[in-house]
């Protein structure tokens, strides 16, 4: 993509009312169509040993393998992998805090829940053997389908055999590493660690516990603790596995954190704009110079989830009335509050300040042709036949960062007749979350250390 196509010029749009004039900032929109899905190629070097302290990834979009559909029906599945995934993560943190210290949680997959939006190619084992791997901060759990397999959903490369790896090695029942599991159970054949991970719609994955070194490039990662699943029955398709990017004990980065000095970052390109890879970096060269910090907030019924504190969101450049920061307050029931999440793509927030801002947005918009209401977006425009168009801005305040985001990240195609939304929704809970489309150009860093999330505009560059 030619970078000019990603500028987006801030401009000032003068408008009168009855009391005088004031001011309203707005952004550029160039307008496009919905992205033509892409064909997988990356070329893999072969491993070799480092002792390199960062890795840096390419990240696919989950659209790739599914090359033979159009971009309109790619679309609509991407919104219904997002409504399960709305659902499945406050049905993970209801249970968890109706069942207080003595629930054994079912950890939220990618795979069959809809946050499997992005994923990389991992080598696993020695020799390894390259798989698609989803990457999700919604799960803490590293698993992939194992042979033999009892039951397994078809996946886009071979089955892994641990039988075949000289750097396999299955985890004790009595194992510390297995007492970090929710519900750990055991093999009374070989006394092998096992694990399982159900789902609220009855996948499940089960296996044994293990550790394997996982190859990134040409970094291996050794003696990495990860489900290998024999049984993996439900709606997974395509990837072999998840690699896990929550807080929890068991995921990659706090199991990796000495390595990788508890540091890392993604960046996901706007695939309707441009045909550079999204990324993801381990290590200190994750968090940018540019990057602006919000804190990490502590959620005492669970662990998994990156919250934040947002204070407040402005719109045209005046802070939107009737929208407080205690809308978006965690308490100490663990009730409430702001995630951060790559799987869920369009950002949620709680109905009453979602109300707020889209009322805010309509006034600022109220220039552009409204189009009918589409899917879970109830404010459309039809810009058919317009090359760009001036909308108001976005500004989303965390505690000491505040986010502008271009005019790409919350006004987007929803088909191919030049109507595009809203793309915010409203939900009954009281859990907002920050989706994958706001959170495009930015690179987004987590320093579990400093326990702080950063964004840093245009860090796709």
């Amino acid at each position: 993509m030619e970078e000019g196509n990603w500028v987006l010029f801030l401009t000032l749009a003068i408008s009168l009312c009855v009391s005088g004039a004031f001011q309203i900032q707005t952004e550029t929109l160039p307008l496009h169509t919905l992205p033509e899905p892409h064909i997988l190629s990356e070329t893999l070097s072969e491993p070799q040993e480092t002792l390199s302290l960062s890795l840096h990834l390419h990240l696919h979009h989950i659209d790739a393998l599914s090359s033979n559909k159009t971009p309109e029906q790619l679309f609509h599945l991407r919104l219904q992998r997002d409504a399960k995934r709305v659902e499945a993560l406050l049905n993970q943190i209801h249970a968890r805090r109706s069942a207080g210290s003595s629930f054994s949680s079912s950890i939220i997959s990618g795979l069959a829940q809809g946050s499997g939006e992005y994923f990389t190619r991992i080598g696993v084992g020695t020799p390894a053997r390259y798989v698609y791997m989803v990457l999700d901060t919604g799960s803490d759990v590293v698993w992939l389908q194992c042979a033999p397999c009892r039951k397994c959903y078809t996946q886009t490369d071979h089955v892994f055999d641990p039988t075949k790896s000289r750097t396999y090695a299955g985890i004790p029942c009595g194992a510390p590493l297995c007492r970090r599991l929710d519900s750990p159970g055991c093999s009374n054949k070989n006394k092998v660690c096992q694990y399982q991970v159900s789902y609220g719609d009855g996948s499940f994955t089960f296996g044994d516990f293990s550790t394997e070194t996982l190859t990134f490039r040409r970094n291996r990662v050794t003696r990495v603790a990860l489900g290998c699943g024999h049984d993996n029955e439900g709606l997974f398709t395509g990837a072999a596995g998840l690699l896990g990017l929550g807080r929890g004990r068991l995921s990659f980065p706090v199991q990796t954190g000495r390595r990788f000095n508890h540091k890392f970052s993604y960046c996901l390109v706007d695939r309707s704009a441009s045909a550079k890879p999204s990324s993801v970096i381990f290590g200190d060269s994750a968090v940018s110079r540019t990057a602006h910090f919000t804190p990490l907030i502590k959620n005492p019924k669970l662990d998994t989830f990156y919250y934040l504190e947002l204070l407040g969101i402005s719109v045209g450049g005046a802070p939107v009335r009737g929208l407080s920061a205690s809308l978006f307050r965690l308490d100490a029931a663990g009730n409430g509050g702001v995630i951060i999440d790559s799987g869920t793509s369009v950002t949620r927030l709680t109905r009453p300040a979602y109300i707020a801002l889209r009322d805010a947005f309509r006034i600022g918009a109220s220039h552009l042709k409204r189009a009918p209401e589409f899917s879970l977006f109830d404010t459309c425009f039809d810009l058919s036949g317009l090359t760009e168009v001036k909308v108001p801005t976005v500004v989303l305040h965390f505690r000491g960062a505040d986010v502008s985001l271009p005019a790409t990240n919350y006004l987007i195609p929803v088909d191919n007749s030049g109507s595009f939304c809203f793309a915010f929704a409203g939900t009954m809970s009281g859990l907002s979350i920050i989706g994958n489309i706001q959170q495009q150009g930015f690179r987004i860093s987590y320093d579990l250390t400093g326990s702080r999330v950063g964004f840093a505009p245009r860090g796709c560059v």
